[in-house]
């Protein structure tokens, strides 16, 4: 093969101006909350309606700063921290959401 033919295959190939983006990665779907085993763990985008996720389904009818203020006073359980990952055990989040339909409301 020519010279002149090498380069020109390279060029064609080649294409300096041209971005190559990362392919999208798919969204997997949440599993259920009513089908989470007990001992799983779930984040607080699991749990409240999130900006990010919007009509994501979730399982307490209150925003994140709610949340947050029910966990400092008492009256929600508190989360784990592993890491910098905060989460609850869903039988911890069960138990509450019994107690409250108990008592007749959030």
């Amino acid at each position: 093969m020519a010279a002149s033919q090498t380069s020109t295959a390279t060029r064609t190939l080649a294409r300096p101006n041209e971005k190559h983006l990362p392919e999208p990665r798919a969204m997997c779907a949440l599993p259920d909350f009513d089908q989470l085993p007990d001992s799983a763990l779930v984040r607080q985008s699991q749990l409240v309606p999130s900006p990010n996720r919007p009509g994501a389904p979730t399982v307490l009818p209150f925003s994140p700063a709610t949340l947050w203020r029910r966990v400092a006073d008492g009256s929600f359980p508190a989360p784990l921290k592993i890491g910098r990952v905060t989460a609850w055990k869903v039988l911890d989040v069960r138990a509450w959401l019994n107690a409250q339909a108990e008592q007749g409301g959030a």
